[in-house]
């Protein structure tokens, strides 16, 4: 985009409008010691001096495309992009374009803003979905607000996993503040290492919303059929955070019988980008739409009978019903969803099961082979998609730096949120690591042991 500023007569007839003679007249109102600080800034760059000292210091950023290999996941994960979702997400026709407040003159954006929603059905097995959230952990905290919503304030206990991930429940705490919600499940007294049956007990006729994770962030696999079958019993609904990479390969949330399904969507074609930006997904049944937070693409008809999109049930939203919206979230993260939609749609299905299925294969053969090493250990026993943890004879910490100067991220130190975990790794595998790769991580961690 090009600067053009004004001409001194537009910028006098401005001045005039506004009732002053100069631009110093604008500032009379700010204190003259104010006006003009000293400030310890170094002498100005040239463009060329400028870009080669920006160049320098983002060298010393090391990422894992082009310097160290990767076994750091817990949420976020480093999967192999086809060229074209970067192509398509640089066109001007989307990179431009906000969330449409005037749909019928947004029909492209509002088209793959429709095909993100039918993918993430179909993914996930539910009913509808939103147009995306910020992250996955806003995502989740939108399913207390439904479940809140949706029981009018009656009911307020919230049973949350402890292996549902440390940050997200942070995020859900800190939604909930001054709705004077009872939260159980994730306290000092329930075992972070316990399976989902633990939590059943804390269910009662007060829980309105059971928050579990799929797979956990410990890695391990659960059906939580039966959980969720104990869970209506009692009323409440159940909202499963998913991997959508491992729905291509396990038993989907919606045949298990939840209620809401949400999660991250970065590994479906989204980069690691040093943190974000992220796309949350949320898809429910159609019971609770008018309970969803977020935007959400219908189809139609238009006059002339051709189809056509439009926002739809937007009276959810806080700039229609104000301090009465379901939530104060009326955007989406649009143009990730199109590079989320575009990657499903270039792998395609079975491309995607294969991308599940490396995952799944190069994961257990790294586990395998970790667990052959003296002192390490595979913790649970419990069956895992892409992600383990891994037991170490010394503190995690040691691990890590020990790998970083051997230029491999290591495992998320678990005991950073779990004590009774503190000298264990989360160990993560996708399609991108090579055997070699797995390999050297192995015999690095032979040197460790034998150091």
């Amino acid at each position: 985009m090009t600067y053009i500023p004004i001409s001194p007569n537009e910028r006098d007839e401005m001045l005039k409008t506004v009732g002053v003679k100069s631009l110093d007249d604008l500032f009379d109102a700010i204190p003259k010691k104010h006006r003009f600080p000293e400030l310890d800034l170094p002498p100005a760059l040239s463009e060329m001096e400028a870009a080669a000292l920006l160049g320098e210091m983002a060298s010393s950023n090391e990422n894992v495309r082009e310097h160290m290999i990767s076994f750091l996941g817990a949420g976020a994960y480093n999967h192999y992009i086809p060229s074209v979702v970067d192509h398509m997400l640089r066109r001007g026709e989307f990179y431009t374009a906000y969330t449409p407040y005037q749909p019928e003159i947004s029909q492209g954006t509002l088209q793959a803003i429709f095909e993100f929603q039918s993918l993430m059905t179909n993914l996930t097995g539910m009913e509808v979905s939103n147009a995306s959230h910020y992250d996955g952990a806003t995502a989740t905290a939108e399913a207390v607000n439904l479940a809140f919503a949706q029981f009018r304030g009656k009911r307020k206990k919230v049973v949350m996993s402890p292996a549902v991930h440390p940050q997200y429940r942070e995020v859900i705490r800190t939604y909930s503040q001054g709705m004077g919600l009872e939260e159980a499940g994730d306290d000092a007294s329930v075992n972070p290492e316990s399976g989902p049956e633990a939590i059943i007990p804390l269910i009662d006729e007060s829980t309105m919303l059971v928050v579990v994770q799929f797979p956990d962030f410990f890695g391990r696999i659960y059906d939580y059929t039966k959980l969720i079958e104990a869970a209506h019993a009692k009323g409440a609904l159940v909202c499963i955070v998913a991997n959508p990479t491992a729905m291509l390969m396990l038993k989907t949330p919606g045949e298990m019988g939840a209620d809401i399904v949400v999660g991250e969507a970065q590994p479906f074609g989204i980069p690691l980008w040093y943190g974000g930006p992220y796309l949350g997904f949320f898809t429910t049944k159609k019971s609770y739409v008018h309970k969803m937070a977020g935007r959400l693409v219908g189809e139609t008809l238009d006059s002339r009978g051709q189809r056509c999109y439009v926002l739809t049930l937007t009276s959810r939203e806080q700039h229609i019903k104000r301090e009465r919206a379901t939530s104060n979230i009326c955007t989406n993260q649009g143009l990730l969803a199109l590079g989320c939609s575009v990657y499903m749609s270039a792998l395609g299905k079975s491309g995607l099961n294969q991308v599940a299925s490396l995952c799944y294969q190069k994961a257990h053969y790294a586990a395998s082979e970790l667990g052959k090493i003296k002192g390490f250990k595979v913790h649970f026993k419990e069956s895992f998609f892409h992600e383990f943890t891994l037991q170490c004879p010394k503190p995690a910490s040691e691990v890590n730096q020990y790998l970083l100067e051997n230029g491999i991220f290591g495992g998320y130190d678990l005991g950073r949120d779990y004590p009774s975990l503190k000298n264990h790794l989360l160990i993560a595998v996708t399609e991108i690591n090579s055997r070699e790769e797995i390999d050297t991580l192995v015999q690095v961690l032979k040197e460790i042991d034998n150091g």
